[in-house]
């Protein structure tokens, strides 16, 4: 194997040591303000970073109503070098992350580590900060953080205790009234008390932070720019765009727009329609009568997307061993709709669900890179490029769409999808990122000569995504993402919204880097003005996920940006 390639893979002692705090996590004492008002709690360190989860109190108002004590909290991970200074207001950057639609600070794993060395490595300590968004509060990781799959399928479906806690159930929409108001106005409100509260001198955060992005997060990040929080459009010290040096995209731009996310949003979640104006749609959240989170019939919702996490537990515990986790999990119509959208390879498998997914023989690897490489999933905003099955013959997969077809590329991306051919066969291996185009890679290919893949498509390392989606105290997914919050950037030009949008330039007052996955959702279509760097053979989550080292022997794109931008001369 080429070593300059195999320096990206994450070291064995590394995934035991992520393991390791995964399994010790409630073991830490936190530290905390007198008044209880902050806490940060050690997560772990390695490879010369330091990383711990904070969270800083910030209730909401009276008006939202009654919810959960953990709602009146915000939280983010901190991500920092352990070389570098103790307090976040001496760092040399703090680059401060919003995360993209049902995404979670656990999703910016990867990209902080990254991003974090590579600045160390030049003399440099700079901060990132992956932040969570406010409904997270209503994640349970009990059952993922005990480190054991089953142990994680008994609590979350089987009413099995862990750590003399039983799960409470996935929460309806009865019981989410809070969230009927939690849309952009309070999304950019909140990062400005965090903001404030952990970097108090103003001076200091116009000074040192870099506020941006991934997918929604850009938007967020724009409306953040153009905020004003004091109420006084005359005083702008409060003024957003006075409260970073910079913005940052990735896979997205910052504006005030959804236009340039076509893809992110499937067009089966129970997203209600806005054409009925901006007071009819606050009325049917306000009742209950639209839902107050956005989800979809099958994957996209809490349930489905606990299931990630699960995989990622198996994929550290036991990379290489077969999986029984399709036959472990319980029956039921929200699992096996899933189960057959996922792994079915054309309509009849679908409609028949046989064979089914438990009917191969797969590695934990390989069941998580089915859930998400981008030769897999078919959703084009939860794809990443992680390698490619292995050990076995493979086929097309031509469900819910046609391989080579042009059928709403946005929503499902340009990559051809297979799927393991042979039921009760060979056991399905996964070949990592780094060992596409090695000389055993058998270089599989469609039915029409296309090959699946190659080298260059592949970047992420599969036990690093892993490691972001089962051992973080802070989610990968946003189970509980607000509707409130896509329908208001929907409704932008209604007064309600438009209102928000202060100090318009405020987009443009400070530098702003722009990062583009190649095979993204803005592929093929960046706008030339922003002079994006394009990270070539990158899928929409790639520029979160990628590994340090890529195929070609060279840095991580993404990060490297990242760090160059983060030493702009302020």
């Amino acid at each position: 194997m080429n070593t300059s390639r195999s320096r990206g893979r994450t070291p064995r002692t590394l995934r035991i040591a992520a393991l390791a705090v995964l399994l010790t996590t409630g073991a830490f004492t936190p530290s905390a303000s007198a008044d209880s008002a902050r806490t940060e709690t050690p997560v772990g360190t390695s490879g010369g970073v330091t990383e711990t989860v904070v969270r800083v109190k910030a209730p909401l108002p009276a008006s939202f109503g009654a919810r959960p004590a953990a709602c009146d909290w915000l939280s983010y991970l901190r991500y920092r070098s352990s070389s570098g200074p103790a307090s976040s207001a001496d760092a040399d950057r703090v680059l401060v992350a919003q995360p993209g639609i049902l995404e979670g600070a656990g999703a910016f794993d990867s990209v902080a580590r990254n991003t974090v060395t590579r600045a160390a490595e030049q003399g440099r300590h700079i901060e990132f900060w992956a932040l969570d968004r406010r409904s997270n509060c209503l994640e349970d990781r009990t059952g993922i953080a005990s480190g054991d799959q089953h142990t994680a399928v008994d609590y979350y479906y089987r009413g099995k205790q862990v750590q003399g806690r039983t799960f409470a159930g996935f929460v309806g929409n009865d019981k989410l009234g809070w969230m009927a108001k939690l849309g952009i106005e309070q999304t950019v409100r909140d990062e400005y008390t965090l903001l404030a509260a952990e970097l108090p001198d103003q001076g200091v955060r116009k000074d040192k932070a870099l506020c941006g992005g991934h997918s929604l997060g850009g938007v967020i990040t724009g409306y953040f720019a153009a905020a004003d929080f004091d109420g006084d459009p005359a005083t702008t010290a409060d003024a957003g765009h006075n409260q970073c040096a910079g913005y940052f995209a990735l896979d997205t731009t910052v504006s005030t727009s959804l236009g340039d996310l076509s893809g992110s949003i499937p067009d089966d979640t129970n997203l209600p329609d806005v054409g009925l104006g901006y007071g009819v749609v606050q009325a049917g959240l306000d009742s209950g009568l639209l839902p107050r989170s956005l989800s979809a019939p099958v994957l996209l919702n809490p349930e489905t997307m606990t299931l990630l996490a699960i995989a990622g537990v198996g994929a550290l515990q036991n990379p290489g061993g077969q999986a029984d986790l399709p036959s472990y999990l319980p029956a039921n119509t929200n699992i096996e709709a899933t189960n057959r959208f996922l792994f079915s390879k054309d309509t009849a498998t679908f409609l028949t669900g046989s064979p089914a997914v438990k009917d191969f023989r797969l590695t934990n690897e390989s069941i998580l890179g089915s859930l998400m490489d981008d030769q897999s999933v078919p959703l084009a905003f939860l794809q990443s490029s992680v390698g490619f099955f292995d050990s076995g013959p493979i086929t097309d997969k031509n469900f819910p769409a046609a391989n080579g077809s042009s059928s709403q590329p946005g929503l499902f991306g340009t990559e051809y999808k297979a799927i393991p051919a042979e039921p009760h066969g060979p056991l399905y291996t996964w070949r990592n990122y780094d060992r596409v185009g090695d000389p055993d890679d058998p270089g599989y290919r469609s039915s029409d000569g296309t090959p699946f893949t190659a080298a260059g498509k592949e970047v992420t390392d599969i036990q690093e995504l892993a490691r972001s989606m089962a051992a973080q105290p802070l989610d990968f997914t946003e189970q509980y993402f607000p509707t409130k919050l896509v329908t208001d950037l929907e409704l932008a030009t209604s007064p309600q919204v438009k209102r928000l949008v202060v100090h318009p330039d405020g987009l443009t007052a400070n530098p702003t880097l722009t990062v583009l996955a190649g095979d993204g959702l803005l592929a093929g279509r960046a706008p030339a003005d922003l002079h994006p760097v394009i990270a070539d053979g990158y899928q929409h989550l790639d520029v979160l996920t990628a590994a340090p080292v890529q195929n070609n022997g060279r840095p991580e794109p993404v990060s490297t940006a990242l760090t160059e931008f983060a030493r702009t001369p302020r």
